[in-house]
């Protein structure tokens, strides 16, 4: 069955589109998430078209071969890995942007579309395309879209999802669906779009994507705020909002991860900050009204100190410090990285009790985040090679989630779910919630073909 499945499947692709041999199959068994486990794939297919990617999803069904797609592979939950006997599905091939149009403000894109390429070729057409996952210049369109991905800036201008406006999906028959629409209005039927953005290849195949676009933005002024607690900083962060400031962007840094950043790259930041909070307007001529109420809010929430970027070049400078985070934090050992997010009122709280899980496990945790929109990074480092500090690192990662539960908030803000938290969705959705996310999956999937073993428990 096995050998006739790939001859079948070879029939229908370009020579060089499907890979069995393990020594090129091994790097697509698995994302960024090493705390997960990855299986054996029985081979990875590298489609260009639709149609090649209906013929492999055909030929998957009448064999019964699960199929597990992936994009750059940056993804922190495990998602795209592979399980034993798929195919892996790799669309970086599909990367191709078949549109810009500034009437409408959309572009059409295929998923292997590289996110910092989409964003560079829009800027050319005076365009911008808004979410921006610290790992742009390597994610793809379809795994952002796979995730529901956020970023830097969508404290204001919000996560993938509300820049989708409709997708060419092919389903596990091989079936080719178009959910959506092109204008900015509409509400025919029930929204297939929002219910894919986010399922993280399980219920289906994007091929096509047609995405919001917004006007360039505006001149923005950055500016960092030294504190000598994280909740300070943190409280200045609730303020900055509850006052409403529509910062483009309102970042978090704690010590240890200020000071990882700093020894991984010499960046300009203050190695005895206590926590440091960046915020930006891009806002041109009223950034700096805008940059200047943030610090004063900082003032008054007890910063120490307050530094204003003098020109585009600073402001890119801490932004790209703020990027390096994933890096910095991986010299330091392995990392589980956690996404929690809680209502921003309880920010001081869940870092409160971060605090405590490091020190009851005995576990080092740095916990960078979103702050402006409740959505932090707490990132469980743990040497290499040592089994009783990875177990009480996994023990500090659940920690983490069940505190970020009991505190009203979510177990992913913008990484899904993968394998990684699969245990813990049940949890959050609850008895009904959860019958109702797999009675959806039987509809699209009756074969449990697509990326088995993810998101649900």
């Amino acid at each position: 069955m096995v050998d006739a499945a790939l001859a079948e499947l070879a029939a229908g692709l370009p020579g060089d589109a499907v890979l069995t041999d393990p020594a090129s199959t091994d790097a697509y068994r698995h994302d960024q998430a090493g705390f997960c486990p990855a299986g054996t794939p029985l081979a990875v297919v590298r489609p260009s078209t639709t149609e090649q990617v209906r013929h492999v999803m055909r030929v998957a069904t009448a064999h019964r071969v699960p199929v597990v797609p992936q994009g750059a592979r940056t993804g922190l939950s495990g998602a795209a890995n592979a399980v034993d006997g798929c195919l892996v599905l790799s669309l970086t091939r599909m990367d191709r942007i078949l549109e810009i149009d500034p009437v409408d403000q959309v572009a059409v894109v295929e998923p292997g579309v590289v996110n910092a390429a989409l964003s560079r070729a829009v800027a050319a057409e005076g365009l911008h395309y808004p979410p921006d996952p610290s790992s742009w210049e390597l994610s793809t369109i379809g795994g952002n879209i796979a995730t529901n991905a956020g970023g830097l800036c969508c404290v204001k201008y919000g996560v993938t999802a509300d820049f989708v406006r409709g997708l060419e999906v092919v389903t596990a028959s091989g079936e080719l669906l178009r959910t959506g629409r092109r204008p900015a209005k509409g509400v025919a039927g029930y929204d297939l779009t929002r219910l894919l953005v986010g399922s993280e290849g399980t219920l289906g195949v994007v091929t096509r994507a047609t995405l919001a676009l917004r006007p360039v933005p505006e001149a923005a002024l950055t500016i960092a705020a030294v504190f000598g607690s994280a909740a300070d900083a943190l409280t200045a962060a609730a303020r900055i909002m509850a006052a409403g400031l529509r910062p483009s962007l309102l970042e978090f840094l704690d010590s240890p991860t200020v000071r990882a950043i700093q020894d991984y790259r010499d960046m300009g930041l203050p190695g005895g900050a206590r926590a440091l909070l960046l915020a930006q307007s891009d806002r041109g001529p009223r950034a700096g009204e805008d940059v200047a109420a943030m610090g004063r809010v900082c003032v008054e929430a007890g910063a120490l100190e307050i530094a204003e970027a003098s020109d585009a070049a600073e402001s890119a400078m801490l932004m790209e410090a703020r990027r390096l985070v994933n890096p910095a934090l991986e010299k330091l050992g392995v990392t589980l990285v956690d996404d929690v997010a809680v209502p921003r009122a309880r920010l001081p709280v869940l870092l409160e009790g971060i605090t405590g899980i490091s020190a009851e496990y005995g576990v080092r945790v740095c916990c960078p985040g979103h702050v402006g929109d409740g959505n932090m990074h707490p990132t469980v480092v743990f040497d290499r090679g040592d089994p009783a500090a990875a177990e009480r690192a996994g023990r500090a990662f659940g920690a983490i989630m069940r505190l970020g539960l009991s505190l009203g908030g979510t177990i992913t803000g913008e990484h899904g779910v993968g394998v990684l938290k699969r245990d813990w969705l049940a949890r959050e959705l609850g008895p009904l919630g959860t019958r109702l996310h797999r009675d959806i999956k039987a509809v699209f999937d009756p074969l449990g073909i697509l990326n088995p073993g993810k998101v649900l428990p």
